[in-house]
């Protein structure tokens, strides 16, 4: 975590377009997987489940839902949130919009991860949709952590005018 706090901090050159333009097409994904489940929710429908089996288990158990509110549409926000973000970025180029929607991918990864783990070890059932969001926000973070490893600006000390 400490490393991370270190990257945030540093300034960002100049991140191309196309990796933004990235961001913004897996945030997309995971908008619309999101925003699809929180509509299924509202209507009372379970989607269906092909390759997995336990969507029905998953969407309906009690960790669908938190304060009466589907975490599917927590999810969607989030995505939405990151949607705004990279436009923003893309908009204005200012790198420190991009570096704070880099940052909300940590929650994304650990929310992910937590909702991996209920499916495995709590319900023993698998939600194809809750996975491809799980995989979205991975995706999101690992490009989010690889992007600031690379377009951080590390600083130099300079010990005053160079002599010839």
């Amino acid at each position: 975590m400490t490393r991370l706090k270190h990257l945030f901090n540093r300034p960002l050159s100049a991140v191309p377009t196309k990796l933004a333009v990235f961001l913004l097409v897996v945030a997309l994904l995971g908008f619309v997987d999101a925003s699809y489940l929180t509509v299924e929710h509202y209507q009372g429908v379970i989607p269906p489940c092909t390759v997995v089996s336990g969507c029905e288990t998953v969407l309906t158990s009690s960790y669908s839902v938190v304060a009466g509110m589907p975490v599917s549409l927590l999810g969607a926000l989030y995505y939405f949130v990151i949607l705004v973000g990279i436009f923003a970025f893309l908009e204005s180029k200012k790198t420190t919009l991009l570096k704070w929607v880099l940052l909300l991918t940590i929650f994304g990864l650990l929310f992910s991860l937590w909702f991996i783990y209920v499916q495995a070890f709590i319900l023993d059932a698998w939600c194809l949709y809750c996975l491809g969001s799980a995989l979205t926000s991975i995706i999101l973070f690992v490009t989010a952590w690889v992007t600031l490893r690379k377009y951080s600006v590390t600083e130099t000390v300079s010990s005053g005018p160079m002599s010839m």
